[in-house]
């Protein structure tokens, strides 16, 4: 049995024709530029998240660097980062000539240690970039509250977590100053190539990231801002605009396929023996809708290549998030760091595996998976 790490075939399928509908009627209108489904879409995804005002720019990358860029982050400065996530978290802050501080990962959520925040602060911190892992928001509170102790703002990537909500019920990128959030196809709201955008609720850090996305210019070729081309595409927010009102949906299916792998892997009495470790939804018995919204639902366990080998053979599709924490990756070398720096990203990085999670999961494609990791430990 073929169990694709994610199928966007099966994702598309009953939407196809609502897609294609808003395709051709942003190509009968012809405003492909920051057109009306732009504005439309940011109205409707800060209305989601709980936010003021929303800004669409060209990816989740470009979120986090007009976020960093409207902060004034330059050279000299510190941001206060994770050593285990997408590059780009680490790599936006030093694309602007700042320097990534980091500080470890909790092992229960492979988020930021909220404890291990205040001892990395310096003077020349500028801000704290805390990341909403694999769809669980950061431990948030003690951050915004030693964020608040020491005057800095706080940028949540929440590339992965549109939707998923911290303990007191507030929407991942709602909480600090603003919120990066990725539509890269792969998300659990994707678009059909690269999108993204800011969500703030303060009106002058949303207008700075306005006039950022366009070259810094307001009105068109007057520049108060040295900015970039970061704008959204109104194709893309066309198709998210189609895709938005299914989210809450599919976000239920893989919250059941969650529920479905821990009777599973119960069931099979890996857990038990300690050979499979399953994510830990902290938040989940607050009562809280959609405290982990599982963008991936990566397991820790030995011999990690062997079985992710073992499972391709089997037809099973898996992913790596992450193999090399920032502080070993070779462009990061002069931030003076090395193995046994940072030693739960290091631990997370060569024991999970991200095993298929997407709505569309079926429970027989599940049991194989299941039945699959079983076999390599077991026989």
């Amino acid at each position: 049995m073929k169990v694709p790490l994610l199928d966007l075939d099966a994702h598309h399928a009953p939407i196809r024709a609502e897609l294609l509908e808003a395709m051709e009627r942003v190509l009968r209108g012809n405003a492909f530029i920051l057109g009306p489904d732009v504005t439309k879409l940011e109205d409707r995804v800060t209305g989601y998240c709980g936010a003021a005002f929303g800004v669409g720019v060209s990816s989740g990358t470009d979120a986090l660097l007009v976020s960093l860029m409207a902060l004034g982050v330059g050279p000299g400065d510190e941001v206060v980062t994770t050593p285990y996530s997408f590059f780009a978290t680490a790599g936006t802050v030093a694309r602007l000539g700042a320097t990534p501080v980091l500080v470890d990962i909790d092992p229960a959520t492979y988020n930021i240690d909220a404890k291990r925040i205040e001892g990395a602060i310096t003077p020349r911190t500028k801000a704290i970039l805390p990341v909403h892992l694999f769809g669980q928001c950061a431990d948030m509170e003690p951050i915004m509250r030693v964020a608040s102790q020491h005057g800095l703002p706080v940028i949540e990537d929440a590339a992965q977590a549109i939707g998923a909500r911290y303990a007191d019920g507030r929407c991942a990128g709602a909480i600090g100053l603003a919120g990066c959030l990725s539509f890269f196809p792969s998300k659990n709201l994707g678009a059909l190539g690269d999108a993204g955008m800011v969500v703030t609720s303060d009106a002058q850090l949303a207008d700075r990231v306005r006039m950022l996305r366009a070259h810094g210019s307001r009105p068109k070729y007057y520049h108060a801002l040295v900015g970039g081309n970061f704008r959204l595409d109104t194709l893309q927010a066309a198709a998210l605009n189609v895709k938005l009102k299914y989210l809450d949906g599919w976000t239920a299916g893989r919250r059941e396929n969650a529920a479905r792998y821990v009777a599973l892997f119960g069931e099979s009495g890996l857990t038990a023996r300690g050979l499979v470790r399953l994510p830990e939804a902290v938040h989940a018995g607050s009562g809280v809708p959609h405290a982990h919204i599982y963008n991936q639902f990566a397991v820790r366990v030995p011999d990690r290549d062997r079985l992710r080998a073992h499972l391709a053979a089997a037809g099973i599709g898996t992913e790596v998030y992450y193999p090399v924490p920032f502080h070993l990756q070779e462009c990061f070398r002069g931030l003076g760091h090395g193995p046994g720096d940072f030693p739960e990203a290091e631990r997370a990085a060569a024991e999970s595996l991200a095993l298929p999670i997407y709505p569309e999961l079926t429970a027989e494609m599940q049991r194989h998976v299941v039945d699959s990791v079983r076999a390599f430990y077991v026989g």
